[in-house]
């Protein structure tokens, strides 16, 4: 899966946000850092997403855009 990463500079480093995932963000102190560290961000994002749905009656949809 790709998504959508949005990056800023700060004074301690580089922060990585995820629109497409509300409330997943991570930082570091380079931007190959900050990219390192948002893909476990989104792992673990992920991850809480499939619990919070386990036994659920859930479809996988593909979306062309």
């Amino acid at each position: 899966m790709k998504y959508k990463v949005v990056l800023k500079r700060t004074d301690e480093g580089v922060s990585a946000s995820v629109p497409g995932l509300p409330g997943c963000w991570s930082q570091g102190a380079t931007e190959d850092e900050a990219l390192e560290n948002i893909q476990d961000a989104i792992r673990e994002y992920l991850s809480v997403v499939d619990e919070q749905v386990k036994g659920a009656d859930t479809r996988e949809i593909d979306v062309l855009v």
